[in-house]
């Protein structure tokens, strides 16, 4: 691995924590949708990743594969005045957790952080190796 793998690796854990931050929000905000352009409510989504590995080079880090939507169904709730309840009087609303949402939020900004953390300290053992030959 060169002296920038490292930097690599942590650099695409930070994006990757990045779109992941993105999906929950996007989450969070259509908790409450019950009318998408596809017709329906809201369906949750979830960021997929993988290992980015080359034969030749080694570990390039994570990448995004998907973003995937969750198969948990939809909660329906009675409510026949709501514009969207169906000829029973039901209503579909996101299958969104909010604690679900929340507990993801965390780990994910508690990952971005410690990518974060792992990017300065590479930088600083590359700083300190430099100053090496002075």
């Amino acid at each position: 691995m060169s002296v920038f793998g490292g930097m690599r690796i942590s650099a695409s854990g930070l994006s990757a924590e990045r779109l992941r931050l993105d999906v929950i929000s996007s989450n969070v905000a259509n908790m409450r949708t019950t009318r998408t352009e596809d017709g329906g409510a809201y369906v949750r989504k979830v960021a997929v990743f993988s290992e980015n590995y080359d034969k030749k080079i080694g570990m390039l880090g994570v990448k995004s594969v998907s973003i995937d939507q969750d198969k948990s169904p939809l909660s329906k709730e009675y409510d026949p005045t709501h514009p969207d309840a169906n000829n029973d009087g039901y209503v579909e609303y996101p299958n969104v957790d909010i604690l679900v949402e929340m507990s993801d939020l965390i780990s994910a900004s508690r990952a971005y952080e410690s990518n974060v953390d792992t990017l300065n300290a590479q930088k600083n053992i590359i700083s300190k190796a430099l100053e090496i030959g002075r």
